[in-house]
């Protein structure tokens, strides 16, 4: 049993805070969450949310979960579906730790309460409906209509708040990590009501605030993803790896009033198709899969498609199938179109991409373990070599419940064996003042995103990586001014993280001299005699 200690009444608004827990989650999504249900038996846990629960990443997930769940499909199967996407540099016992225990991960789900989607055929109604989704071979993604994120959210939000042991601490965001002796003791975090920047001390820390897509100017993410984790993981001595794997997914909705709308993957799975302006169909000229191709291929093929024809976007069409199927397989996608004046039942829907997942992140072990003893990575913050040059769609909740079992059953073998530290420093803020010029956050904010948009997406060139390196070395520098002088904002943390996961981006990007999955550059547009990860070492 872990020792239980109360945290203290709190004080007045503008007095920091201190909170002792046994483990400290950073981030409320699915891997989050995860960790905190299952170890809230045996241990008293804060969860930190950057905004109100539900607002992040996992809500917004469209189409499902890969798992072998099909007396049809094989482990095999899935983890040679899964290193083909991944381009050479899946680490193949990863994931095949990472398909083995995806069949327990959904009945762990199931069992919490979450609503899948089942078979409407007379005698199959106990049976789940999977969809194909590209890159897979078989149809193993398990889903709650078009809205499984939602759904899964939901049912962990209200296992946590269920939960006496779990302390949930919405509108508030991780600054730092705190290091002493060599391990993670906790983080110092802003209370974004308040002010304040309160001290929360831990025996474990579980990083799990997603991934760094804000970086870009176009992005299916939501505001929040500006890669907290990875950037406090990195100032605290953690090796990070392959961060220059950006997935642009290929069909985010091109609409004025759509801001960062997905078109799931499951569209394309369930016969949508992609279509020029004039109609003409041109996926099956870039790949034998078509619209069923990697991410990578597809969304680099409509980038080409655009650049060659000066066009603002394609067309992705499943309107031959009828309205009875579209509404009742895509219900969210459907609704959410009528409302902006299209009907995705009667005509194609206008998509371009946009930056999707962050592949790479915090290096961790198969128990989540980072190179920082007490520091846990899990989710779209973690490397665990799962998704190699390009992530295999639907992975990426399966490693979130994979990982967060993984990292929960070690945190708890622990057990007492680790003290909490007493005695931590305050945040000191007596040296700053109140910023009045708050306008060079929101400038630096919009210079970042779109330098990275222009200079490291889709394709790129040493040139323009390097011309962005130097940008971010330039923003870099004057962030770190405004942090040094100023009292700090959750957009002032934000950016000053966004900025380093930029910079982490180009290296990583400038040091791959290849053509492989997601990074594309045309002074290098082959592949290198032997596979290697982008491993990036601070210091």
């Amino acid at each position: 049993m872990l020792y239980f200690r109360l945290t203290p009444p709190p004080g007045p608004a503008w007095m920091p805070q201190r909170y002792t827990h046994d483990v400290l989650v950073i981030g409320s999504g699915a891997a989050g969450l995860s960790v905190a249900i299952q170890v809230a038996d045996r241990a008293r846990v804060a969860v930190i949310c950057k905004g109100e629960l539900g607002d992040g990443s996992t809500s917004w997930a469209q189409g499902g979960i890969a798992a072998v769940l099909d007396d049809e499909d094989t482990i095999d199967s899935h983890v040679a579906d899964t290193l083909r996407a991944g381009a050479g540099l899946c680490h193949e016992d990863m994931v095949r730790f990472t398909v083995e225990h995806s069949r327990e991960s959904i009945q762990w789900l199931v069992d919490l309460g979450v609503g899948f989607t089942k078979l409407l055929t007379p005698g199959s109604e106990n049976e789940f409906h999977l969809t194909m989704e590209g890159g897979h071979s078989h149809r193993r993604i398990i889903h709650a209509a078009d809205a499984t994120g939602r759904a899964v959210s939901d049912t962990l939000i209200e296992q946590a708040r269920r939960h006496a042991s779990i302390e949930l601490f919405e509108r508030h965001i991780a600054v730092n990590l705190i290091t002493t002796a060599g391990r993670c003791r906790g983080a110092y975090v802003l209370n974004k009501d308040s002010a304040s920047v309160d001290l929360f001390s831990a025996r474990f820390v579980v990083l799990a605030t997603g991934g760094a897509s804000k970086a870009y100017l176009y992005t299916t993410n939501l505001d929040t993803a500006t890669g907290d984790g990875i950037a406090m993981a990195w100032r605290a001595g953690c090796r990070v790896a392959n961060m220059e794997f950006n997935q642009f997914h290929p069909t985010c909705l091109y609409h004025p009033s759509a801001k960062s709308f997905l078109i799931s993957e499951a569209v394309r799975g369930e016969g949508g198709v992609l279509l020029l302006p004039n109609g003409e169909r041109f996926m099956p000229r870039f790949h034998p899969q078509a619209e069923l191709a990697p991410r990578d291929i597809v969304a680099r093929a409509i980038d080409h498609e655009m650049k060659r024809l000066g066009i603002d976007c394609v067309y992705l069409d499943i309107s031959h199938k009828g309205e009875d199927f579209v509404r009742s397989h895509f219900p969210t996608i459907y609704s959410r179109c009528l409302e902006l004046g299209l009907d995705m039942a009667r005509a194609p829907l206008p998509v371009v991409p946009a930056a999707h997942y962050t592949c790479g992140g915090v290096m961790i072990d198969r128990a989540g373990q980072t190179d920082l003893p007490g520091l846990y990575a899990v989710g779209e913050t973690s490397f665990t070599g799962l998704h190699g040059a390009n992530r295999l769609a639907s992975n990426s909740l399966l490693e979130c419940f994979v990982f967060a079992r993984a990292a929960a059953q070690h945190i708890l073998a622990q057990g007492e064996k680790i003290a909490i530290s007493a005695g931590l420093p305050d945040w000191d803020a007596s040296q700053v003042t109140d910023s009045d010029e708050d306008v060079v956050i929101s400038h630096n904010w919009d210079e970042l995103r779109r330098f990275m948009w222009d200079y490291v997406g889709i394709v790129r060139t040493t040139k323009r990586l390097q011309r962005a390196l130097s940008r971010a070395h330039l923003l870099k520098q004057e962030i770190a001014e405004y942090y040094s002088n100023y009292r700090i904002t959750s957009d002032l943390v934000e950016l000053r993280n966004l900025a380093l996961v930029a910079e982490l981006i180009i290296r990583s990007a400038l040091g791959r001299h290849e053509s492989r999955g997601l990074h594309y550059t045309l002074d290098h547009p082959g592949l290198a005699a032997e596979a290697g990860d982008s491993v990036l070492t601070p210091g």
